[in-house]
Formats: C-alpha cells, structure tokens, sequence
C-alpha cells in the first residue's frame, strides 16, 4: 500500500504471469526428435547406415512401448558415447538445414493450435525437452515459441562434445528448470499449463495448475485418470511447408498465356491488398480439414 501526497490510499498490486509448457517428443511433433535426424547425420558421415537402422528400430520400440527410465538411460548413454568428438557447431549447422525437410512434416497440428490459443492469451509459451538443445533449440525458433528448456552436453575448449552429460532435462529436471524460469520471469505455475505424453513427465507435469496428458503412455493414462487431469489425444501431424506458396514468375515472363498472366496479376494484388500473411494456426487448420478430401482423391 502506497500513500499518495494528497493523503489518498492507493493500493499497488502485480499480477503473476501465466506461461505454457510443451514436452516435444510425442507431444508437439509425433516421433522422436533424436532419431528423427538420423538420415542427416548419415549423410555427413556422422553415423553410419547400421547405427541409423538401429536408431529406427529404437523409434519404434519407444512409439510402441513408451520408454522408461531403465531405457531412456541406456539411450542417453549410447548418444553419448556415439557423439563423442563431433563438433557441437557441425551438428547445430546440420540441424538447421534439414528442419524444414525432417521436423516440420511431423508437428501436430492440434500442439500450434495450442501454442497460438496461449500466446494469444498473453501466456509465455516454452518447449521443454530431454532431447539435446541443438535440436529444441531450433525447433523452438521455428515455432516462434518465447524459450526452450533442454539437455546440454559437455564441451570442450575445441568446442567438440566430451561424451558428458553438462544439464539433463529429464525428470524431475524438467520441474527444476520450470521453477527457474517461473521465479526468473515472475510466472505463476499455480495458473499454467504442462503438456506431456509420459509418466517420466509427471513431475514436470505436477509443477503446474493445468497439467494435460497428451497421447499418454499406459502409466501417465493411469495416473491421469485417478487425479482427475485432462486428457487430449493429437492425432493430425502436417506438413507446415505445404503452407508455403512457390512464387510466381513474373507476369513479363515469354510465354506466359493471358489467363496464367491474369491469375497471376490476381495474386499479386490479393498479397498487396491482405492486411496480414494468415497464421500458421489459420493455415494448419485449412490443410488439416482438406485431408479426408485428399485421401478420397487418392
């Protein structure tokens, strides 16, 4: 309470933030992220085809039988091991240049419409992740997301990786990190939302006054149903380069007939005319509804 020169009581008062947590893996996009870069880092000769055919067979283990602790730790191990001596600043250049083409086709539609209902609300949007932050990182910058909590390996003075773990973002991990940036940004987690797919997130889950599991494994289905959580399942991934138009030639261009140059010309000044470019949410929804017409066409 403040007391105004004129003797007036004036009552201050601040109102706590409320932010929004996304789990990546199974949550946000629909296979994990891990090996989902396998194919690139082969192709610059980071791995070999055996270690990428091993990598899709653990992808299909982790899909179809969730991944516990016991295994996630073996991965994390194996990763560690496997990337020992890459250079962080190679890996973060082949992450960038191959996530339109490998991460962008397996985003769930139904995890943007969230991301944009929330930051239209005015909330903090965060991707929260166990994956490395030369990937979450990335991702986190495409979907225009506000920060990402993820795993950070130990590097070296010659910025190559040492086969260390520096910040494991796992667990009850994930909670810590969330209560960092909460007392950091003045976020009340009492009035935020945690979105994840496994029991291993329960704590990251449990941190927050909204949790919601998403596509839950067995056990996080279970614990769901006896706290009374909400429950939602995503099920359209969608390719957000489709939303991308190829441009047009120019109208002078040889050739062209008066219907290709009067189309064109229609689209130039649509574009010069829109007040604003739609939204990924807008256009996400477009593509989704126009798939069972594409599948009948098929």
């Amino acid at each position: 309470m403040a007391v105004a020169p004129s003797g007036t009581r004036v009552y201050l008062c601040s109102f706590a933030m409320e932010a929004a947590f996304f789990d990546l893996d199974k949550t946000v996009i629909a296979r994990a992220s891990m090996v989902a870069f396998g194919r690139p880092f082969y192709r610059q000769g980071l791995i070999t085809r055996r270690l990428m055919m091993r990598a899709l067979w653990g992808q299909l283990v982790y899909l179809y039988l969730g991944a516990d602790e016991a295994r996630l730790a073996r991965m994390r191990e194996s990763v560690l091991a496997l990337t020992k001596g890459w250079h962080q600043a190679q890996v973060r250049k082949i992450v960038r240049e191959a996530l339109t083409d490998v991460v962008t086709p397996i985003i769930y539609a139904e995890a943007l419409e969230l991301i944009e209902e929330h930051r239209a609300a005015g909330r903090r949007v965060f991707i929260v992740s166990a994956s490395p932050e030369e990937i979450v990182e990335p991702l986190a910058d495409f979907l225009e997301v506000d920060e990402a909590i993820a795993s950070r390996a130990r590097i070296d003075a010659h910025g190559a990786y040492t086969g260390e773990m520096e910040f494991y973002a796992y667990g009850e991990q994930k909670a810590v990190g969330m209560r960092d940036i909460a007392e950091r940004e003045g976020i009340d987690l009492g009035a935020s939302w945690a979105y994840s797919d496994s029991a291993t997130d329960i704590p990251m889950l449990e941190a927050v006054g909204h949790p919601v599991a998403v596509n839950p494994d067995r056990e996080l289905a279970r614990v769901a149903r006896e706290r009374g959580w909400e429950v939602r399942n995503f099920e359209r991934p969608v390719r957000l380069r489709d939303r991308v138009p190829t441009p047009p030639p120019a109208p002078t261009a040889v050739g062209a007939t008066a219907l290709f140059a009067g189309g064109i010309a229609a689209l130039w000044w649509k574009r010069r005319h829109a007040p604003a470019p739609p939204s990924r949410v807008d256009e996400v929804r477009r593509l989704a509804a126009s798939w069972p017409r594409r599948l009948r066409v098929r």
